[in-house]
C-alpha cells in the first residue's frame, strides 16, 4: 500500500478554506441585508432604514407592533409574488443550488482524503474523488457569485422595487448600499473558488504504485548492494571487511589501548 500522506497537504488546506467559504455562504443565503435602504419618510419605517434580502425584507417600527416598542417587522416573499425582481429570484435558486453542490461537494472530497489518510489499494481512484469534488465545490462558487454581482448592480444603479401596500415600503429609497449579505457572499465565492482549484491540482506521484516490502536476510550492511525499497538496485561501496572489525583497537591520543579491543573473534 503505498504511503500519499504527504501528496494531500493542499488539498488538506483546501477542504479547510471549502468549510469556511460554504459557512460564509450559507450565512448569506439567510441573511436579510442584500440591500439597506435610506427611507426619508420615518411614518413607519422609524429607523430610517429598511433591509431587503432575497426572502423578506425587514425594517424596525414601534408603530406597526406595539406602541414604544420599536421592533423589527419582516414581510416575507412568496414564490408567485410578481413584484420581485429577476435578480432577487434567481438569487433564491442559485444560492440554494450553490449550499448544496457546497455540502456534497466536501463530502466527495472527504471520501477522497479518507483513502489518502488512510490509504487504499485503489489509489487510481483518489484523483476521481479529488475532481469531482473540486468541480462541484467551483460551480458552488460561480452560483453565488452570480446573484451577488447581479444584485451588487442593482445597487449601483439605485434599482426600485413596486412593494405592494401590504409591505409598508416605498417603491424607491433615497438612495441604497449594498448589505453585509453581499460582502459574504463575495468572500464565500472567492474561498470555494480558491478551494475547489486546489482539489482539481491534485496528482498522484510517479512511483505510487510503489510498495513497501520488508528487507530479506541478504540485505544487510555486509551486503555490496543494498536493494531499495521500490525493486531497484543500486551499486554501494562495499563496507569496511569483516576482518577490520575482528581486529579493531580503540585507541587514545595515538596510543593503543589493550582493555577495549574487541573479542569478536571469541563471541562470533
Amino acid at each position: 500500500m503505498p504511503y500519499l500522506v504527504h501528496t494531500a497537504n493542499l488539498q488538506m488546506a483546501g477542504f479547510a478554506i471549502s468549510t469556511v467559504g460554504w459557512i460564509l455562504g450559507s450565512i448569506s443565503t439567510g441573511l436579510v441585508q442584500w440591500r439597506v435602504w435610506h427611507i426619508t419618510n420615518t411614518t413607519l419605517i422609524t429607523s430610517g432604514i429598511a433591509y431587503i434580502g432575497i426572502w423578506r425584507t425587514c425594517f424596525f417600527s414601534h408603530v406597526l407592533i406595539s406602541p414604544n416598542l420599536e421592533t423589527m417587522y419582516c414581510q416575507p416573499f412568496i414564490v408567485t409574488d410578481s413584484f420581485i425582481p429577476r435578480e432577487i429570484f434567481v438569487a433564491q435558486g442559485l444560492m440554494l443550488v450553490a449550499v448544496i453542490l457546497g455540502a456534497v461537494g466536501k463530502i466527495v472530497c472527504a471520501f477522497g482524503l479518507k483513502n489518502v489518510y488512510q490509504g487504499t489499494s485503489q489509489v487510481s481512484i483518489i484523483p476521481h474523488w479529488f475532481r469531482t469534488g473540486g468541480t462541484l465545490i467551483l460551480i458552488s462558487s460561480i452560483s453565488i457569485i452570480i446573484p451577488v454581482a447581479w444584485n451588487m448592480h442593482s445597487v449601483v444603479n439605485n434599482f426600485s422595487i413596486s412593494f405592494p401596500s401590504t409591505f409598508n415600503m416605498p417603491s424607491s429609497p433615497e438612495k441604497q448600499e449594498a448589505g453585509a449579505a453581499i460582502s459574504i457572499g463575495v468572500v464565500s465565492a472567492i474561498l470555494l473558488f480558491t478551494s475547489g482549484i486546489f482539489f482539481l491540482c491534485y496528482r498522484l506521484p510517479q512511483n505510487s504504485d510503489n510498495k513497501v516490502h520488508p528487507i530479506s536476510d541478504e540485505d544487510s550492511i555486509f551486503s555490496d548492494s543494498m536493494s531499495t525499497v521500490s525493486g531497484f538496485s543500486r551499486n554501494s561501496r562495499s563496507f569496511l571487511s569483516l576482518n577490520h572489525y575482528l581486529h579493531a583497537t580503540l585507541n587514545c591520543d595515538g596510543i593503543n589501548n589493550d582493555a577495549f579491543l574487541w573479542e569478536i573473534d571469541d563471541k562470533l
